[in-house]
């Protein structure tokens, strides 16, 4: 898998990101990254706990470097999600959570058949 066939995998902006950091290693070096980052297990345990203020860090975390990388799918979920935790529990978060998991699983399945073809 080439990284521009990652980005379609994951829903992406290859051409966003690549005009943005100008270089594919430097793009490949943080997509491979991304997933080294905790911030979703902090968002799911958050959640869970029903720590909303946490919850609300880590989504917006995860929002940012999907941004940064033009993750599109993943960063569009996260951000409603982002919002919705702003001023604490609303009851459109659960939905909206399920909706960052499986963006995030969707990432994260691609970035591994990156990293396969890579041999890492």
């Amino acid at each position: 898998m080439t990284l521009q066939e990652c980005y379609q995998a994951l829903d992406g902006n290859y051409d966003d990101v690549l005009g943005r950091l100008r270089s594919e290693r430097l793009v490949q070096k943080f997509v491979l990254k991304f997933l080294d980052d905790k911030s979703y297990e902090l968002l799911c345990s958050s959640m869970e706990a029903e720590n909303w203020q946490e919850a609300f860090r880590a989504s917006h975390t995860i929002k940012g470097m999907c941004q940064n990388l033009s993750f599109t799918r993943l960063q569009q979920s996260s951000s409603n999600l982002t919002e919705s935790l702003r001023n604490g529990w609303t009851p459109e978060a659960v939905p909206l959570l399920d909706q960052v998991k499986q963006d995030y699983q969707q990432a994260a399945a691609a970035i591994g058949e990156l990293k396969a073809s890579l041999g890492l």
